[in-house]
């Protein structure tokens, strides 16, 4: 797995049979192509890939990494996480999808926006064919809310899992202080 131990290697850990996953993609990092950014360091480009086995079964799972570019989904990321759905109906093996992240990566622009898209069409296109897993391990808004609604079942870690269209200051009500 990426060189450190982070929360979303952690989840894997404890997911997978021992020994058992072979993470793919590792060497992958952000692409910013847009807003004259400098380049920063985003291992993984925040999120692991790789599939192991659970009970001597095979599965391939991501887990979003919020310690790395927020988890945002960018389009090195998406591809990442594409070449996974791929692979699991290549294979006819269950995709778990361990959500972690601040949504769309906006310094992309459309190439993130793009890249998001190619996830949903890939879980479509595999639906009916392998199982689908969500779980929501911290925020997962906007756009990304779409894979677990697109997914065969859903869980949501009870004291840091959120799901959420708009985020909840967005409404009004959820935060006290009005601006005129």
């Amino acid at each position: 797995m990426s060189d450190t131990q982070s929360a979303a290697s952690a989840r894997l850990v404890s997911l997978l049979d021992a020994n058992s996953f072979v993470e793919f993609g590792a060497q992958v990092t952000a692409r910013s192509t847009d807003f004259n950014l400098s380049a920063k360091v985003a291992p993984s480009d925040g999120v692991i890939t790789g599939y192991g086995t659970i009970d001597g079964s095979l599965v391939f799972v991501y887990s979003q990494d919020a310690s790395v570019l927020g988890g945002s989904i960018g389009e090195m990321h998406a591809k990442k996480i594409v070449k996974l759905y791929q692979q699991a109906a290549k294979m006819g093996a269950p995709v778990i999808a361990m959500l972690d992240s601040t949504g769309v990566r906006l310094e992309e622009s459309t190439d993130a926006l793009n890249a998001l898209g190619e996830i949903y069409r890939n879980q479509v296109l595999v639906s009916g064919v392998v199982p689908q897993i969500a779980i929501v391990c911290g925020n997962c808004g906007g756009g990304l809310s779409f894979v677990p609604a697109i997914s065969d079942f859903v869980f949501m870690e009870s004291t840091d899992g959120k799901l959420y269209v708009n985020t909840p200051d967005a409404i009004t009500g959820n935060n006290t202080d009005l601006i005129d």
